[in-house]
Formats: C-alpha cells, structure tokens, sequence
C-alpha cells in the first residue's frame, strides 16, 4: 500500500502544471497521470472487496480521474505496427519475432507498411495475378492464430497490409484505400504514400504509409511531399474526406530523414557508445517539426534505438561500401489524434497536442507501449521498425450487422441449410454473398464456396431469412468451419455465425478420400 502516499502528490503536481505550464504541457500530464492511474486501478483490482486500505485508494482514485477530465476508456485494443524498407529482398522464412506472436496482452490489430518491394515490371505484373510474396509469408504466420488480412493497398514498391482478429471484422467498416504518387513530379510511383482507412468501432482511423525523397539535402522535399499527400489524398466518405479529418492517424514509413551537420565519426561513437540523445537534435524530422505546424499535430516517441539505416546486408554493421552512408533514423511511425480546433495559418503558437477530446461522447485514448527496431533481421541494408500501442476507447457499437446461423446438419450428402438476420440497417444489395469459411482462413477471398444472399428483395430488419447451400458446394472431408457475411457495398466480412462442424460425407469414403469407420460412417 505504499503507493498510495503518492495520490495526493500525483493531484497536486497536475494542478500545479495547470496552473504554470502552457496548455500544451497541461494536456500531455492529463495524459501520463491518466496512464499512472490506470497502472494504480489495476493494483486495486487485486485487492480483495472488504478490504478497506484498497476501497480508499479506489476513492482517491476516483477523484483523480475526476480532476483529469474524467475519462476512464471502457475498451483497450493493442495495435502493432512495423515499417520496413525491404530493398527489392525477398522475405525471410520466419517472421514470428517482427510479429512478436506471444505477446501479453495479445495483439487485436497487425498494420504492416512495406517499402521497396520487388517492382520490376514482370514481378508486378505477376503479384496482380497471385498474392506477393509479402503479403503471402505474412497470412501464412498470422492465419493460424486467428488473423484475417482486412485489406491491402500496393503501389509500386509501397505495400500497406492490415490484419486483424476475426471477432473484430464486423466492426470494422467503410474500408477504403488510396494512394499518392510523388516520384518524378507526382507522375511515378517510387516514392509517395498508400493509405488505409476504416472505421474501428466507430472511431475513424487511418494508416498512411510513405516512402519519400532520399539523400540528405533534400528535407524541405520531404516536408512538402508529406504536405502535399495530406492535402490531396481524399476517401469517399462524408465525415473524413481527407486524411486529417480521421479521429486518429498513423503515419509511417521509410520517410528519409537524416540526421544532419555531424560527422561520419561522431556519428558511429555516438551510436556505439550507446549515447543517442546526442544525435536527437540535428535529427531532420524533429528539426523540421519545430517551424511546421502540420507536423507538430503529430506525436512520435523518443528514439531509443539504433539509426535504422544504412547497413551491410545480413550484417549489423554500418554502411562499409566506398559511399559510406551515415546511419539516419529513415524509418519512423508517427501518430496524430485530430484536435478539438485545428490552427489557423495565422496562427504562430504551436499546434495543439494530439490527445483525447475529454468532452466528446465517445473518447480515444493513444498510448505508445513500445518504439523499437529488430536487428535480427539482415536481408535489407534497412532495419524493420517496429511500434505498438493500447488504444483506448468507448465503442460507439458492439453488435454486428448482420448475423448468420447454419441449421441442422451439414454434410456434402445432402444440402444444408442456414439462416441470416439483418440487425443494423447498412446499405445492403442483392450482390451480397455469404461465405463458407474454414476455420484459420485468411482473407475475405479465402472462402470454400459461398452462395448469394436472397435475389428478389432487400431484408427487413430483424427479418429471419433462409437459404440453402447446394451439396456438391460443400467440403467432403469436412472440419471446423465458418459462415461469414459479405457486404459488396462495405467491402468487409459484416457477420459471422459460430464455429461449427461440417460432418466427412459417405462420398469422401467412396472416392476413397478418407479412412473407413470415421464418425460411425461405414
């Protein structure tokens, strides 16, 4: 109990921030006491209920949200995050560690921005036809333990892949993707920006990821490239036209910048020595966020790891090649939460900080648990940089729209029959389908069969709708399977049914396709 000495001081210390620091200060301690509070409830948590030393630090407590604006997140999602400019390699055999499988709390969220990938006109050509080797080694890792990809976007080199549990693909909604050439005068697409954006339990998030201009003299480029992606980068969606109209935006990539006026010397000492505050400064991005607002809107954590570029392939070892390339922090993951006003362009302070709208009905909450690179990894002169993060949030809706049932017995010996429900009005259409998934599946492609939702007319809400399934459609070896709703408007699985199994069928054993005597079938 002896951290609950600290309670009163944790108070005291933020109003004393209040009241003497800029409100951009005050905001960001509402922040970290809201973190350290959270850590405290969970102490509380512990205790047992009668006992009295813990029910007066849940009063305490209590008042010291109050006093933060009163925000306590009702839903935690981990998000991870990697960027990594593969330079054309192919990849590794296992990418388990970049995913780190076995974390605790378990990972709700993969979003993974590549840049670099092989784009030679024939290997383009092919991945249009069959999925990239990337996107490939990725689903094959993460399918098994329960991830389907939500989408992908590719542009050139510029590969943007998102995954997610299957229990979130219903309420992930409004998934639209997009992307921004800026290579040779905005007309090719080596370098420029591929974006996500979806709606995550009613909160409008988008992943922007960037490759921009290289070499060292070229960090005004940069800084109006990002500008320009930002501005002419637009979704069909009423409420987020643009990417800075989402609630929360990430922005990642291989986004070049260098870390300028030091030596080559100074440089390696520094990083070797482990001192890497002493580079900080003359990093060009947190130069460049000093005299633009746009990118003070966005947050970063500190840089505690190793400059992720440029080494010798399959090495840890700096650039030893006659152009001896200073290590640079090229690759980054930053975010944005939209402030409750953004600045005007006469406005000189600083831009507002990136964090929740205490008055808003359904609050977000961004919390950075980690910001770090993988060194394991050797097959580009790039290092992966890797980020994860609690999201913090109020659901605006926790029911799917549509839900789906089989009924009965299925078996490829006769045809099965299911149902389906409309629970949420969406914009339905006649073109809907409705899959039949295997359980580990990996994408809404990834489907045994399906069969079209009713032909003649829309659903009613809460209407009871039945369908069959013809039996030369369904699997004859059986297994655990799924049915899941397709919506071809929201370009998203909207429903799922429960797991179930599908029974070997006698004509499995006739075209000698299993062994005799499997559940009673003879």
């Amino acid at each position: 109990m002896d951290f609950l000495r600290h309670i009163p001081r944790l108070r005291s210390d933020s109003m004393s921030s209040s009241a003497s620091q800029s409100s951009r200060t005050s905001q960001r301690s509402k922040v970290v006491l809201r973190q350290r509070l959270t850590h405290l409830l969970t102490c509380v948590e512990d205790m047992s209920s009668d006992d009295e030393a813990g029910e007066e630090v849940s009063r305490t407590l209590d008042e010291a949200f109050h006093l933060c604006g009163g925000y306590v997140p009702t839903d935690a999602f981990r998000l991870h995050m990697v960027t990594w400019n593969v330079a054309t390699a192919e990849p590794p055999e296992d990418v388990a560690s970049l995913m780190q499988l076995d974390v605790q709390p378990p990972t709700d969220i993969y979003v993974i921005g590549l840049q670099e990938v092989n784009a030679t006109p024939v290997r383009f050509i092919s991945d249009l036809l069959v999925e990239d080797s990337w996107s490939h080694v990725f689903m094959e890792t993460l399918a098994p333990r329960g991830f389907v990809k939500v989408t992908s976007v590719r542009m050139q080199g510029l590969l943007l892949l998102v995954f997610a549990k299957q229990m979130h693909l219903p309420f992930i909604r409004n998934i639209q993707t997009t992307y921004t050439r800026t290579g040779i005068f905005g007309y090719w697409g080596n370098k420029g920006g591929v974006s996500v954006r979806f709606s995550f339990y009613g909160h409008m998030v988008c992943f922007l990821n960037c490759h921009l201009a290289a070499h060292m003299n070229y960090a005004l480029q940069r800084v109006d490239e990002i500008e320009h992606i930002l501005e002419k980068q637009d979704f069909d969606i009423t409420d987020t036209p643009h990417v800075r109209d989402h609630k929360v935006v990430f922005w990642f990539g291989d986004l070049n910048f260098r870390i300028a006026d030091h030596g080559l010397h100074f440089l390696r000492s520094s990083i070797n020595s482990e001192r890497l505050n002493l580079l900080w400064s003359k990093d060009q991005l947190t130069m460049m966020k000093k005299n633009e607002p746009f990118l003070q809107e966005f947050e970063e954590g500190p840089l505690n790891f190793k400059p992720t570029y440029k080494f010798n392939r399959n090495s840890d070892t700096y650039d030893t090649s006659g152009k001896k390339r200073k290590p640079a922090w090229t690759d980054r993951i930053l975010w944005r939460i939209k402030p409750k006003t953004l600045p005007s362009e006469d406005d000189d302070d600083q831009a507002m900080i990136s964090t929740v709208d205490e008055t808003e009905e359904y609050p977000l909450l961004v919390i950075q648990d980690k910001y770090t690179c993988d060194m394991s990894y050797g097959v580009s002169d790039h290092k992966p940089v890797i980020a994860t993060f609690s999201l913090e949030l109020k659901k605006c809706y926790d029911t799917p729209q549509v839900h789906v049932s089989p009924l009965g017995v299925w078996c490829a010996d006769h045809d099965a029959l299911l149902t389906y429900t409309v629970q949420e009005d969406f914009m339905s259409s006649t073109w809907d389908w409705i899959g039949l998934y295997k359980v580990g599946f990996k994408s809404a492609s990834d489907y045994e069969t399906f069969v079209w939702v009713r032909e003649e007319e829309l659903p009613e809400i809460n209407e009871v709708i039945q369908i069959s399934m013809d039996k030369d459609d369904i699997p004859l070896l059986g297994g655990q399977f799924v049915l899941g709703y397709y919506s071809t408007n929201m370009q998203s699985i909207i429903g799922f049914s429960a797991n179930f199994q599908i029974l070997e069928s006698k004509r499995a054993v006739m075209e000698g396709l299993v062994p005799e005597n499997i559940n009673g079938l003879k």
